[in-house]
């Protein structure tokens, strides 16, 4: 007899919200309590340009110390997205080379099934610039949070608004299935090998190769890629390289 699918709701243990180069530690604080009103307690800084503890703390107040006190601080963002097996980035900017969702409430539905055996980063730039291209190119989904005209809405109201439909996720059952994803680091090793064999074989410029590798990402980006599929295409770039090697020892 055929099964249905399982009713799942987010797991917001496995949700993280990533900082990218904030500049003010009182955002910090600020998005620390956001996240914890919405039941996510993970928080990940990466390369704050300051990092006071007390003015982070003042915003946080004492609702979210614990939020605070676990709070991992990292030097570079590929370092911190290592271990994530999916990432969301946010960004106030749209066009050809960004596409986006616009329903952050959707999003959040396609969460629920990826978070049962997935960690999730939800990933926000600098308060300044927000993401760049290349940022934005480790993300396997980008989300946009509508506006009245004004684009720019604050760092700690951005994650309030995108944690609020997380949690409202989990909240209501949904049906679905994800199997445990390839991590950000495997993903990366992917990507440099496949960028190393596609410039042997004239693929790519080699000249500019991140350029046209934003092409390549943004089409596994569309694939929920597991582990094995990471060690297929591996083994792929390196037949080709081992295939090519030999033809050049055989003129």
């Amino acid at each position: 007899m055929k099964q249905s699918p399982m009713s799942t709701r987010v797991n917001l243990s496995n949700i993280a919200i990533v900082l990218h180069r904030p500049s003010y530690p009182e955002n910090i604080g600020a998005s620390a309590r956001a996240a914890c009103n919405m039941g996510i307690s993970r928080l990940i800084v990466v390369d704050p340009r300051d990092c006071d503890l007390t003015r982070i703390l003042k915003m946080a107040t004492h609702f979210a110390v614990d939020v605070v006190e676990t709070m991992e601080v990292f030097e570079d963002l590929q370092t911190a997205l290592a271990p994530f097996q999916y990432v969301v980035g946010t960004t106030a900017r749209v066009g050809s080379r960004r596409p986006t969702t616009s329903d952050p409430g959707k999003l959040a539905e396609r969460l629920v099934p990826i978070s049962q055996k997935n960690r999730v980063a939800l990933l926000f730039g600098p308060e300044s610039s927000g993401l760049t291209n290349a940022e934005l190119g480790l993300c396997q989904a980008v989300v946009t949070i509508p506006t009245a005209g004004f684009t720019s809405i604050n760092l700690a109201q951005a994650i309030m608004v995108l944690c609020y439909e997380v949690f409202l996720a989990s909240m209501e059952s949904v049906e679905g299935f994800v199997p445990r994803l390839a991590a950000r680091h495997e993903l990366e090793d992917m990507y440099e090998e496949l960028k190393n064999t596609f410039i042997n074989i004239s693929f790519i410029n080699p000249e500019n190769p991140d350029y046209w590798m934003q092409h390549i990402r943004r089409v596994f980006s569309r694939i929920d890629m597991r582990a094995r599929d990471v060690r297929m295409i591996r083994g792929i770039c390196r037949q080709i390289e081992w295939y090519g090697s030999r033809r050049k020892t055989e003129k």
